[in-house]
């Protein structure tokens, strides 16, 4: 199910992106004493308390006609409208503000669960002068330090509070939950009313999980599909569509309900970055995945157009080279019936279990034919393999030191897999783990 969200908001140069780093764990966001350096919000995962959820660092807020102030408050908004709580983050040493007051308006009317975060409190003698901030109407203010780390631990205490039970999944297992993502402009909605437009397709709507999402349930060859809003698809599309950071979210929400995800690139446009970035998405989450080129009855055919473009999609798209590549024309309904067996394999691979006995013979056939690699005399022993999880699969490999299994050799290992088991369309997951 979908992780909850929360979205850090402020005026510019409180302090949110070095609390955002703090909470993920890693210098993500820039730092720097220069306000409105934020200018796009920015995503990754935290935890707190076996809790994993969604954070924005969002650009400051501020009354203002300086250069990007429009932008940065109407990506602001955007975080607040799908946040599931909302961390307001002040600064003692400027103490309460206009602009903190403006902001505090624009959160009263989001109705969402605000903590008050009141950062830079660096000693203990500064929190007597947190209580100014009691003003803006939020309940208790959290004294926090984002430079030395302190008072995280009760702040982030008081944002899993809110977070809500998990609903339960309406869906049965055999039920393929599928979502389409991409840049904008690439056929996103083309495509989705193109395949619910199919032959033999039974169409009904139902209400999703996910707030102001509507999920179309469909019937395709006897197999049962979900598929599942994605980036403004339907609610306000054009402002979340207008530029790739305003659909990630949604596009994120989607890509965890999902089993398997279309990835859609334009073949009249052909690739470019933010195409890597947005597969990056739900590769991370490893989800099943088939990469969709749409428009290819726009591009001028010769001999072997195809096998070069699908050629350059591997190039391009590395990290994908286990998903099958499709070519559609969405808006001329052209080869759309070749989607439909690359889904349902990625889905049935993506839930893909193998014996523990025949595993561990590919694997001692692997070591055969490319033994293990040695480092400073030691050489890493591969003892036994094991299937834990399935979407993805995911193996533990237990061996007598982690530090000897070399990326190259893990990447050897997963490949060896792949040929016995044929794992198109999933990603696989392996796992070194010290024997005990």
């Amino acid at each position: 199910m979908t992780k909850p969200i929360v979205a850090i908001v402020g005026r510019p140069n409180v302090g949110k992106s070095t609390i955002f780093n703090r909470v993920v764990g890693e210098r993500v966001s820039i730092v720097e004493d220069t306000p409105g350096v934020t200018r796009d919000r920015i995503y990754s995962t935290g935890e707190w308390l076996t809790h994993e959820f969604n954070i924005i660092d969002t650009g400051g807020i501020e009354i203002s006609d300086a250069p990007f102030q429009t932008q940065i408050r109407a990506q602001a908004e955007i975080a607040i409208d799908e946040a599931d709580v909302i961390v307001f983050m002040v600064n003692i040493r400027e103490g309460l503000t206009q602009s903190d007051e403006m902001v505090a308006q624009l959160l009263y009317k989001s109705k969402k669960p605000v903590v008050l975060a009141v950062n830079k409190v660096d000693n203990p003698e500064m929190r007597n002068e947190i209580y100014d901030f009691y003003a803006l109407g939020f309940g208790e203010p959290y004294p926090i330090s984002g430079s030395h780390g302190l008072g995280l631990g009760d702040l982030l205490d008081a944002v899993v509070e809110h977070f809500k039970d998990e609903e339960e999944d309406p869906y049965d297992d055999e039920t393929i939950r599928l979502s389409i993502i991409g840049r904008p402009n690439v056929g996103k909605s083309s495509l989705v009313n193109a395949i619910l437009g199919e032959e033999r397709v039974i169409v009904s709507n139902v209400a999703g999980t996910t707030r102001d999402a509507v999920d179309t349930q469909y019937t395709y060859d006897d197999q049962d599909y979900v598929l599942i809003d994605t980036a403004g698809m339907r609610k306000k599309g054009k402002v979340y569509e207008s530029t790739e950071k305003y659909s990630v979210l949604r596009a994120l929400k989607a890509i965890e309900r999902s089993n398997v995800v279309l990835v859609v690139i334009d073949a009249e446009q052909g690739i470019i970055e933010q195409d890597k970035r947005v597969a990056g998405y739900a590769h991370e989450e490893g989800k099943a995945i088939v990469i969709v080129v749409n428009k290819w009855d726009t591009v001028d055919k010769e001999t072997n157009t195809m096998k070069k473009f699908k050629d350059k999609v591997r190039r391009e798209f590395q990290f994908l080279d286990y998903a099958e590549i499709a070519f559609v024309s969405a808006t001329e309904r052209q080869r759309l019936k070749t989607l439909f067996p690359y889904i349902k394999g990625a889905s049935e691979n993506h839930k893909k279990r193998v014996q523990s006995s025949t595993l561990n013979e590919v694997v001692t056939d692997a070591i055969s034919m490319n033994p293990t690699p040695t480092d400073k005399g030691r050489r890493l022993n591969v003892f036994y393999a094991t299937q834990v999880a399935i979407e993805p699969p995911t193996f533990i490999v237990f061996v007598n030191d982690v530090e000897l299994m070399h990326f190259s050799y893990k990447r050897y290992l997963e490949n060896q897999i792949r040929d016995a088991f044929g794992f198109e369309g999933t990603p696989v997951h392996i796992v070194p783990r010290k024997r005990n």
